[in-house]
């Protein structure tokens, strides 16, 4: 059971990096419900294990690219957001006071608080990308303009999944020009 949910974790964040043109130092949101991943309802069944194996996943495919993986915490905390020191104070970010439990934050920023090198809370932040695992809501944490991206992989374990890129904002109306190629504006 872990090992697949794992791979589908790997799989839904190659997508959606590839998918959203990631590169170094972009900021790629998680939430995640493990209840929903067990099939249980969110906020019931919170599963360190399952979390690690999402984190996992998802981690191994960041690491390696230098992208940021900002993980949402539950409600219980704010909906605060862990990440790496240095993502924390190249973005400016502001750090707030608390350490994430599985019954408070959630398993799977849990799980980030423990893995990460340096780990901080901050309150909030603007990602580029980001996975909903099990209708968390991290749109408060994606810069404007949400894009929908639709993936192959629909599910991580029970859970269903949303994804999102973002892309500038356009402004100055129709006589305007803009820089901007074609994935920039579906």
């Amino acid at each position: 059971m872990f090992t697949e949910i794992k791979n589908e974790a790997t799989r839904a964040a190659s997508e959606l990096v590839e998918k959203a043109s990631l590169k170094k130092g972009d900021i790629f949101v998680v939430g995640c419900s493990t209840s929903e991943v067990c099939g249980d309802r969110i906020g019931t069944n919170s599963n360190f294990e399952v979390a690690k194996a999402i984190f996992d996943g998802i981690y191994s495919v960041l690491s390696p690219l230098g992208i940021y993986l900002a993980a949402q915490c539950c409600e219980h905390l704010n909906r605060a957001i862990v990440v790496e020191r240095e993502c924390a104070q190249k973005y400016f970010l502001e750090e707030v006071c608390a350490v994430p439990q599985p019954k408070a934050g959630g398993s799977f920023a849990t799980n980030a608080y423990m893995a990460f090198s340096d780990p901080v809370l901050v309150e909030e932040i603007k990602g580029n990308a980001g996975i909903d695992i099990g209708g968390t809501l991290i749109g408060m944490h994606l810069k404007r303009v949400c894009v929908p991206v639709r993936l192959d992989v629909k599910k991580i374990g029970c859970a269903p999944i949303l994804c999102a890129k973002t892309r500038p904002r356009l402004i100055g109306g129709e006589r305007a020009v803009y820089n901007f190629t074609e994935d920039v504006v579906r």
